[in-house]
This record gives C-alpha cells, structure tokens and sequence, in this order.
C-alpha cells in the first residue's frame, strides 16, 4: 500500500513536470519552425538582393556576407543620379542595387538586421507586419519606397510575415544608418 502510494505521489510531481517539458520543447519547435520558414522565404523572395551590400569581385558584384542584410552603406559615397529623360527608362540603381532612383527620389535599402538603433531593432512584430501590410514605414510613418515591392509581401500570410520577422531576429545585429530618402527634383 505505502508503495502504491509513493508512486502515485511520484506522478503527481512527474506528470506535471513532464507536461511543462513538452509545452517547452514544443514551443521551442514551433519557434524553430518559425525560424526556418522566414529564412527560407528570406531567400526565396531575394531579400538579400537589395538591402545586403556588395562587393566588387572578379566576376562582378557579389553580396558581402559580413554585413547581410544591413541595408545601403551608411558611408558609401554616390555621385547625383542620372537624370533619364522621357521614355521608357523610369529608374537607375547604384552598383551594388542598395541605391535606387526614380520619379519618386532616391530611396536606399532599409537596414533589416535587429540593431537597436539602426536596424528593426526596436520594432515589435506587430510594427513590421503592419510596414509590410501598410507599405508605411513602422506601419504608420513615410511611404515605403520603390523599388521595395511591398505591394506583393502584403499578400502574404500573417503567420509568413511572423516567420520574417522572426527570423531576421537571429541574424546578427549590424550597426548600418541607412540615409533618409531623397525627395524627387523639381521641375526647372
């Protein structure tokens, strides 16, 4: 009987105990899935394509890992865009496709990593959903520019964006300020 007992004692502290394992282990998984699927769709919709600098290498430009997803350089010195002219030219971009203008101005690529001051750093995920929802800057500030094509990722799942955001959390965060978007010339 006082065995019984014992072990009944047992598995009224190890049920428990066993049951807050799991519900850590599997928020942990779900958190590890979250992950994975915003690096995947980081990849696949070629984030790094605009907002990671490059370098010049012997075949070109290539993307500088070391600074991935850090957005325009915060010291990169540019020339005044080309003026183009009516016709079917509508926008230029600088080399390394971090610098863009258009009828718009000249916007830069924004700093994605998590730098607090710099970067999504001091966004919830609720701001960057509502950017990307919006097409606001923090989901409420200045227009997002071109050539970023928010009007697409606006489409995707909430959970989608989620995984995004999620996933540039466990990227290194890079101290990067992007400069401010230029406004369009005006007519002379």
């Amino acid at each position: 009987m006082k065995w019984a007992r014992v072990r009944w004692q047992a598995l009224a502290v190890a049920l428990p105990a066993a049951a807050f394992g799991v519900a850590s282990v599997t928020t942990s998984v779900k958190a590890s899935r979250r992950v994975s699927r915003g690096e995947y769709l980081v990849s696949a919709m070629g984030c790094g394509s605009c907002h990671t600098p490059k370098t010049m290498g012997p075949d070109g430009p290539r993307a500088d890992a070391s600074r991935f997803l850090a957005g325009h350089p915060e010291d990169a010195e540019l020339e005044p865009p080309p003026v183009l002219g009516p016709g079917p030219w509508v926008a230029v971009s600088a080399w390394d496709t971090t610098a863009w203008s258009g009828p718009w101005g000249i916007s830069y690529s924004a700093n994605l990593t998590p730098d607090e001051n710099t970067g999504i750093g001091s966004w919830s995920e609720e701001t960057f959903v509502g950017a990307l929802r919006t097409g606001r800057h923090m989901g409420v500030a200045r227009r997002i520019l071109p050539p970023m094509p928010w009007g697409a990722f606006r489409n995707l799942t909430d959970d989608d964006l989620r995984s995004i955001y999620a996933y540039l959390w466990t990227i290194p965060p890079i101290r990067n300020r992007v400069p401010e978007p230029v406004p369009p010339r005006t007519a002379r």
